[in-house]
This record gives C-alpha cells, structure tokens and sequence, in this order.
C-alpha cells in the first residue's frame, strides 16, 4: 500500500535521517570499488593475478553495476523504490562474502561482479528517494551533500580499507559490508517511506542486454588492448563489437516503445553535459583512486594503513566543499560551476603529473585538494543538471542515468588510466630486464607487482629501483591524458551548455519514453 503523499512545502517530516541513511548506503557501493585499490598489492601477492586480471578485478564491479543501472533504476520505479534499495542490499552483502572468500583471480572477478549487481539496485534507489522526500526548494542542497559523499566514499573506501589489512586478510575490505548493509536495512525499513512511478511502464530487458554487452566490449577492448596492442584482432574485434552494440542499442530505443533510455532525452543540452561532465570526472578520479594508492604502498613503500590515511585530505575536502557548492552554481550558474570544478580538477592532475618517488606528501596533499574541491565543485552542477531535466515522476530514469555516467565513467577510468600506466610502465621497465629468464623477464613487465615478486623470488633487488621509476613513468602518462581530458570537457561545457538564465526549463513529462 502506498503511503499518504509527502507535503510538497515542507517534504518528509524525516528527511534528514532519510538523508544520513541514503548517504550511508551511497558510500558502501561507491567504496566498493575504491577499498578494492588499497588491497590490490595484497591480492597480488596473494592470488597472483595478471595485470589484465588485476584490471578486471577492478573493473568487473563497475561493468556490472554501470550497464544494470539503468534497468535496475526503471525496476524501482515500477516496483518500488525501498523495495529495490533492500533488495539490492541484500544482493551487495552476499556478492561481498563470495568475494571476500575467493581462491583464485577468475572467481574473484566474477563475485565482484556479482556484487555489481546489488549496487545497480542501490545506487539508483538513494537518489530518486531523495527526490521524493526532499521539496524542490531543499532538493539542491540535499543532492549537494549526497553527490558529496558520493566523492568522499571513494576516499572512505581506501581510508577504511588500509585499516582493516593492518590487521585482517584482504577479504575483509568485502566483508566489512555486511554488518553495514545489515543496520542500514533495518533503518530502511522502519523510516524510509515507499514510492513509485504512478504510470507503470513495461520493462526493456533488450535494450539491457544490449547496453551491457556495448559496453562490455568497450571496456575489454581498452584493457585488452593495452596488453596485446591496440591493432590485435581481439582489441579490434572487441571495438567493433562495441560499436556494433551500442549503435543497435540506440537503434532499438528509438523505435522501442517504452524504451529503457530514450536517446532523444540527450538533445536537452542540460541532460546531455551534465551527463558527459559526471562521466568525465569520474573517468579521471576513479583512475587516480587506482594509480594513487599503489604509488604509496609500491612507490613509497607504505603500509596498506598509511596509504589509507595518506587519503584523508581528499575525503575532508569532498565533504566539507560539496555543500557549499550550490551557492557558487547559484552565482555562476551550473554552466559556470561545471566549468570551475573541471578547471581545478585538471589543475590538480597537472601538480600530480610531476609527481616522483621523492616527492613531497604535502605536494600530492595539494593536488588530492584540488582534485577534491573540482569534483566537490562541479558534482552537484552536474547531477543537479541531469535530475532537473525531468518531471518527478520519472526521478527513477534520471537518477539512474546519473548514476550511470558515474560508473560508466569510473569503469572506463580503470580500463584507461591503468592500461596507460601499464603502457607506459612497461616501455620503461624493458630496458632492466634483459638479464632475466624469460619467465621472469615476462612477470616483470607485467607490472609493479610482478617485478616485486620477482626480486623477491630470484634475489635480483637491483630490478626494485627500475620497477619503481618506470611506474612513476605510466603514472606521469596516465595523469597527462587526465588533464588533457579535463581541458577538452571544459571547452565541450564552454561552448555548448547554456548560460546562466537561458537554461531551457524541464522535459514535459508527456515527450519522455522511459
């Protein structure tokens, strides 16, 4: 049964614990990737993975969760929103006690995705919730210090996680999410009211399957691809493959008649920049969340607790910037706003990307703030752009597509900004490893990790140094392309998204399809 409608004025009598509650959920699935980076140098010691793999243990979360979030947020909109977000709960927590206890590479990866799955429920269901039990003139500031800790999650992830390895296995920075999930389904249950869609619209498990084997193969093809050679036949066979799929998936939601994602929802310039400027940020900060915590504990030598802790300023600085950045989207407008937080975040990556093994923390303690005050800055710009582009009816689609340019941008981060760092890693490392067996010769250029083991295994110390230079050699490379990405998003939003007062208003609701 559903509940009585909320007060349009004043929204849910308790909608700031609905918030905390929300946010709490929203750090578990967004740190379900970033904890993971803090234990990677353990899972390789431990399970010995390939750097192909150890990319794809990463990335097969993210996969998953991008190319389901937008069924799963339709999912809750017909059947129920608090219904979704318990459900996908209990998906997470048992996707995250496979993972914790996986024996091998390939089962690892596939848990991973498994957990995927619960996040795409998840993620979705916090954001459209928050739409219906805040009123439209606290909606901002809600979405502010949600997008907030959508940022800060990744960096609470990586905090939380070093703490645990100080003292458990790695499984446990999967494990550590069930006790959470449990207590924030127990709170979901007694305080989170239910909502819906009041037009029940058929599902589109086509289009679905289309978009995630489109963007399955995308992904494949840039980790594949920089491990065989961007012209093998597999990275190619897997970029027509993409392109074959993803094309057929607009094809079909436009001639669909209740399509998952509409195409044409992309010609409100709004819709579509603020889509492109969360993709791009997430691009460039998941893949610094997977360079950076390896530089401190193989380039720096640090310990999985103090690489954790060594991210801090980057968690303060998202919390404590992200609520104020409405009053600046309100002086610049979000044009403005998106165009800042772009400009500071590639001002962040330009500091990292003369980053060495000497290098000051309170150098990279500078840029994670930079890093952190774009992001905080230009998030709910973005997310603000994307949500208000549609009617309250359909908060299910708008969130979801919010979402999903956050994961699809952080699944493609990994895939780019880790296949550069192994690229530009391996050209290096070639030239120390002559005198090594084949075998050796072969795990060393796979990368850091590899060459640890390596020395460790056959004596050859000498290979440490080497291994570490060409790694700050892929991460300079890889920071390189961060900016230059951040600088093309900048002049993309300049040129194209509306100034302030000129912004079209919102999609009536009787043009959207899905």
């Amino acid at each position: 049964m559903e509940r009585p409608m909320i007060d349009p004025v004043n929204g849910h009598p308790r909608k700031w614990q609905i918030l905390a509650i929300m946010c709490t959920c929203l750090i578990l699935v967004v740190a379900g990737v970033s904890s993971l980076n803090i234990a990677i140098p353990s899972i390789i010691e431990d399970l010995n993975p390939s750097s192909t793999e150890t990319l794809w243990i990463v990335d097969a979360y993210a996969l998953v969760f991008a190319g389901l979030l937008l069924p799963a947020g339709a999912i809750g909109d017909r059947y129920g929103r608090k219904g979704a977000l318990l459900t996908g709960l209990g998906l997470f927590a048992a996707g995250a006690i496979w993972s914790s206890y996986a024996g091998d590479p390939t089962m690892l990866i596939i848990a991973r995705g498994s957990m995927g799955i619960g996040a795409a429920l998840v993620m979705p269901a916090t954001l459209s919730i928050l739409v219906h039990v805040f009123p439209v003139s606290e909606r901002a500031k809600a979405i502010a210090v949600w997008s907030g800790f959508a940022g800060a999650g990744g960096a609470i992830g990586i905090i939380g996680g070093g703490a645990l390895l100080e003292v458990f296995w790695w499984g446990s920075v999967f494990f550590i999410n069930v006790p959470i999930a449990a207590v924030a389904a127990l709170l979901i249950a007694l305080l989170v009211p239910t909502s819906r869609d009041p037009e029940i619209r058929p599902l589109d498990p086509i289009g679905s399957v289309l978009s995630i084997i489109g963007l399955g193969a995308l992904v494949f093809g840039i980790i594949e691809g920089g491990e065989a050679g961007w012209g093998s036949g597999l990275a190619v066979g897997a970029f027509i493959a993409a392109a074959v799929f993803l094309f057929g998936f607009v094809r079909y939601e436009l001639r669909v008649e209740y399509p998952m994602l509409d195409p044409r929802l992309f010609r409100h310039r709004p819709f579509a920049l603020g889509s492109l400027t969360i993709t791009v940020s997430f691009l460039v900060m998941f893949g610094f969340f997977f360079i950076i915590t390896q530089y401190f504990q193989f380039g720096q030598g640090h310990s999985p607790l103090s690489a954790g802790v060594r991210m801090l300023p980057f968690a303060l600085s998202m919390i404590v910037v992200a609520p104020q950045a409405p009053r600046l989207a309100q002086v610049l407008g979000k044009r403005g706003a998106i165009a800042v937080g772009l400009g500071v975040q590639a001002l962040g990556f330009t500091v990292l990307r003369f980053v060495g093994l000497d290098t000051s923390y309170l150098i990279v303690v500078v840029a994670m703030i930079l890093l952190a005050t774009g992001m905080a800055t230009l998030m709910p710009a973005g997310s603000e752009a994307i949500v208000s582009s549609l009617p309250p009816s359909k908060a299910g689609v708008g969130s979801a597509v919010n979402d999903t340019t956050r994961e699809v941008g952080g699944a493609l981060g990994i895939a780019v900004l880790g296949t550069l760092l192994a690229s530009g890693y391996r050209n290096t490392i070639e030239d120390s490893t002559g005198d090594l067996a084949p075998e050796a010769a072969e795990l060393a250029e796979d990368g850091i990790g590899g060459a640890f083991r390596v020395a460790e295994q056959t004596g050859a110390v000498e290979l440490i140094d080497p291994a570490r230079e060409a790694f700050i050699d892929g991460m300079s490379l890889a920071f390189s392309v961060a900016v230059l990405i951040g600088l093309v998003a900048i002049a993309i939003i300049l040129i194209g998204y509306p100034r302030k007062g000129a912004e079209p208003p919102p999609m009536e609701d009787a043009v959207i399809r899905a």
